[in-house]
């Protein structure tokens, strides 16, 4: 079944009329916060360092747990061969339909489970930061419609909400837990990738570009003008991520174990070579993770060029932010085709080969590089 719910897609087309949910005619959700979606993070390297105190060492454990470091923690629990598998997300909104917001919210915080190769979750909480100038009538709206776009991807996911935290803060603030108890069988490898390997990704970059570029078209920003943007292709590009940024990773998860995959994780805030490089340096091996294509999204290659130096967002140098991307995954060269093949049967959407694992060089540490010679592949939108 296809990851992508038909009733949404309808509604992304259609668009928001904030007056038709009693809202004034130029109410805006993303004004209510200065920062969007996964763009929000703390930088990498600062991170990082961070949660030096809290971790003896990064990413995978030599006694089956996963701590800070990767997409969720997995904990090996006291009754035998059971683990936990939990994550936790949160942003800022990055579109103005509550509603949506809510699905992207909710695909968001599940797609860390799906990183692991954990198909099913078990329980879910709901977070949610009431921002405090909203007045009665667009705090129910809001809280409402956000509500229910969540607990529907929640419900097309196959899990329940059975709890969470609401509280009033000065920005809005939407996010949620997830948890899975699991068996060894029902989680993918995130720590065996091997040079040879290749490279999958599952959804296309260019998501901050598309997000910014349309709130540049919304709000009649000079910088709209400056660059000279086509209007209709900014459009349907804000639609595209939209679709995207709500569609479940979940079938990306199950190939992930049906394909026997070495090493995946999900390209959010950090872009795709922050989590490439992350995960490379979860690896056993040692590997360097070489990407030589950059799928982006149909038209944002050419604003990021038309931008200062001639990189806007760093979209070229992956760094540029996604929220509820896709999921980067290293497997076996003679399984990738067929990988690609099966989610573009299921989902009905493409998937790329972007890239080699390689082995690092010596006294060198595991880490993932652009190559210089890359290749942008342009995807127009499946949405009509």
């Amino acid at each position: 079944m296809s990851a992508s719910d038909p009733s949404v897609v309808k509604r992304i087309l259609e668009g928001f009329d904030p007056v038709k949910h009693g809202l004034s005619k130029d109410f805006l959700l993303t004004k209510l916060t200065a920062m969007k979606g996964c763009g929000c993070k703390v930088p990498r390297a600062v991170l990082l360092e961070l949660l030096e105190g809290l971790d003896e060492g990064h990413g995978v454990k030599t006694d089956d747990e996963v701590g800070i470091g990767l997409d969720s923690c997995v904990i090996p629990l006291r009754h035998e061969g059971m683990f936990l598998v939990q994550t936790t997300d949160f942003f800022y909104p990055l579109i103005d339909d509550p509603y949506l917001m809510g699905r992207v919210t909710c695909a968001n915080v599940l797609s860390d489970l799906y990183a692991m190769g954990v198909v099913s979750c078990d329980n879910m909480l709901m977070l949610l930061g009431v921002a405090k100038d909203l007045n009665d009538k667009e705090r129910d709206v809001i809280v409402g419609q956000f509500m229910q776009g969540f607990k529907d991807a929640a419900t097309f996911a196959g899990t329940k909400i059975r709890g969470g935290q609401t509280v009033r803060c000065p920005w809005l603030l939407l996010g949620g837990v997830g948890t899975s108890v699991v068996t060894q069988s029902e989680m993918s490898l995130v720590d065996a990738a091997q040079p040879g390997d290749v490279l999958v990704l599952t959804k296309p970059i260019g998501g901050q570009v598309a997000v910014n570029s349309y709130e540049w078209l919304k709000n009649g920003s000079e910088r709209f003008t400056q660059l000279e943007l086509d209007e209709k292709k900014v459009r349907k590009a804000f639609q595209q991520v939209c679709e995207q940024m709500t569609r479940l990773n979940i079938n990306a998860a199950r190939m992930l174990l049906k394909h026997g995959a070495h090493a995946s994780t999900d390209v959010t805030g950090f872009g795709i070579l922050g989590h490439a490089d992350n995960l490379a340096k979860a690896q056993k091996a040692k590997v360097q993770f070489v990407i030589d294509t950059l799928p982006i999204i149909e038209y944002m290659d050419e604003i990021s060029k038309r931008m200062l130096n001639g990189n806007g967002f760093n979209l070229f140098g992956g760094t540029s932010a996604e929220t509820s991307g896709g999921l980067l995954v290293a497997l076996s060269e003679d399984k990738a085709q067929q990988f690609v093949k099966d989610m573009e049967e299921i989902d009905g959407r493409p998937a790329w080969i972007i890239g080699r694992v390689e082995r690092a060089a010596d006294g060198a540490d595991n880490g993932a590089v652009i190559s210089e010679g890359y290749k942008v592949v342009s995807v127009p939108s499946p949405i009509h």
